[in-house]
């Protein structure tokens, strides 16, 4: 492939991943329309928020199978506009039991555009021989910006969220029309005898658990980000309620700008380097927040702990997908679910913790998280070997 065809591959898979990064943002900047036409209390809402998470589970025992033996290139299309229909399904929710459906299908193809698209994205960046996965994420996460304000404006202008979710399936369908052609055919691992004994034998190689543990780790700390920065600035610091979602604003604007940078300082430093210094901001964030519950102080904390998660996942899925011997989609999804224990534990883990005690000590808490970031990235060797 000439380096003008990969160029465009590689726009089509980042277009691709703010497809996918879009259809979540959209639904989330309508949680608070949705949650109050349906008129749901707090504790019906927080059971609502689970059927994502049930969905993307149902999704996680099948899709790395699914995807290994039928390719990413063939199954993402198809999981992309399940994902459009499923946000629609959403959007024309009228009782708490269809929206749980809805959720459940919504977080079940999530999971396939997931695994689809990083195995994509592993292919396209084997295609460089440089690190390029993490301004992949920066397309997630630069969606995630512009959802946010496309729902904000929608909100404000009362328009219904099915209109709302149909506008943006529309532009989503469009775009992958447009970049369909340029989807790569996963690669073939070659196979070698001790390879085939360990398939027989039903036994990832352990590496990958551990790289799971740490991708845990980010995630536990970017759920703390997304569910309770707000909270943390009213509850802890005393903010008004107003102005408390510059807390996540300035944290998802650091993390969406980090990706984009991550992929240089990964070429120059290492994989385990910036694993580390990962682990380390996420750290020093988190503990500069407890220690200094201020306004202008625990914005920079965030600040600080958008820039520490923006690597995590990225290089781990990089390293999941290129260094294993078995098909790069059962790599992703065994690391995957792994790690998405931490989104999914992260957030109640650090209610029931202040229920008892206080915010404080919750974050306190997943701040512990980043410095096993640091000490779990140093003990495997295939970080050693980058």
């Amino acid at each position: 492939m000439d380096s003008t065809s990969k160029e465009r591959a590689r726009l089509a898979i980042f277009c691709l991943y703010f497809c996918t990064g879009i259809c979540f943002s959209s639904w989330a900047s309508r949680i608070p329309d949705i949650k109050t036409s349906l008129g749901l209390g707090d504790a019906a809402w927080g059971t609502i928020l689970l059927m994502i998470p049930i969905g993307q589970i149902c999704g996680m025992t099948i899709s790395g199978l699914i995807i290994s033996k039928i390719g990413s290139k063939k199954i993402f299309p198809f999981a992309l506009i399940g994902y459009v229909l499923a946000l629609l399904l959403v959007g024309v929710s009228a009782s708490e039991y269809a929206l749980i459906l809805s959720l459940i299908i919504f977080g079940f193809f999530g999971n396939f555009c997931n695994i689809s698209i990083n195995t994509q994205a592993v292919t396209i960046e084997n295609m460089y021989h440089k690190p390029i996965m993490a301004s992949f994420h920066g397309g997630w996460s630069f969606a995630g910006l512009t959802g946010a304000a496309i729902g904000l404006l929608m909100s404000t202008l009362h328009m219904r969220p099915v209109l709302h979710f149909g506008i943006i399936g529309l532009i989503v369908l469009i775009t992958l029309i447009i970049n369909k052609p340029y989807l790569q055919a996963d690669p073939k691992k070659e196979k070698d005898p001790a390879d085939i004994a360990a398939k027989k034998k039903n036994k990832p190689e352990t590496f990958l658990f551990l790289l799971g543990t740490v991708a845990f780790c980010g995630m536990a700390a970017e759920g703390a980000m997304s569910d309770w920065s707000g909270l943390y600035l009213i509850d802890v610091v005393g903010t008004q309620k107003n102005i408390a979602p510059i807390g996540l604003a300035a944290y998802m604007v650091t993390m969406a700008t980090g990706r984009f940078l991550i992929d240089k300082a990964t070429q120059k430093w290492g994989r385990k380097r910036v694993l580390q210094t990962g682990g380390t901001l996420i750290a020093v964030g988190l503990f500069t927040a407890v220690a200094l519950p201020h306004f202008v102080t625990t914005i920079i904390a965030f600040m600080i702990i958008g820039l520490g998660t923006a690597g995590i996942v990225p290089t781990i899925y990089s390293v999941a997908g290129q260094k294993t011997k078995i098909p790069t989609s059962i790599a992703l999804t065994i690391v995957s679910s792994v790690s998405f224990l931490g989104f999914l534990m992260g957030p109640p883990l650090i209610g029931y913790i202040s229920s008892v005690t206080n915010l404080r000590y919750s974050y306190a808490l997943i701040g512990l998280f980043g410095i096993c970031i640091v000490v779990l990235a140093s003990m495997i060797k295939v970080l050693k070997r980058d």
